[in-house]
């Protein structure tokens, strides 16, 4: 049996996280309608789905700032990696319904 203040503690820190949890969907929501944005101004003008260069800058950017939070940078660039996956995977489906450049072409 828990104890009704643990199980009041344990409750508060679940609400906290399930808001947290919303929080982040809204901003990975808004995330990916500004790269939609951006992947269709590169298929406008006929630009690689992927840009390495500002990939890099991204990854190193935000394990500065994973560990300026106390968070694992190891973990924050995988997170960052398989944002950037999706990206780009929507970047060439932009592309492609432009008739552009996708990355199996650059």
């Amino acid at each position: 049996m828990i104890d009704s203040s643990v199980k009041e503690q344990l409750s508060g820190y679940r609400q906290s996280i399930d808001n947290i949890d919303a929080a982040l969907v809204h901003m990975l929501a808004e995330r990916f309608r500004c790269t939609k944005a951006v992947g269709v101004l590169k298929a406008t003008h006929e630009l690689p789905p992927a840009d390495p260069a500002r990939e890099e800058y991204q990854i190193t950017r935000l394990r500065r700032l994973a560990q300026d939070a106390n968070l694992d940078p190891d973990f924050a660039e995988k997170f960052l990696n398989f944002i950037i996956k999706e990206v780009i995977r929507h970047h060439e489906a932009i592309a492609a319904e432009h008739g552009g450049v996708t990355e199996k072409t650059a």
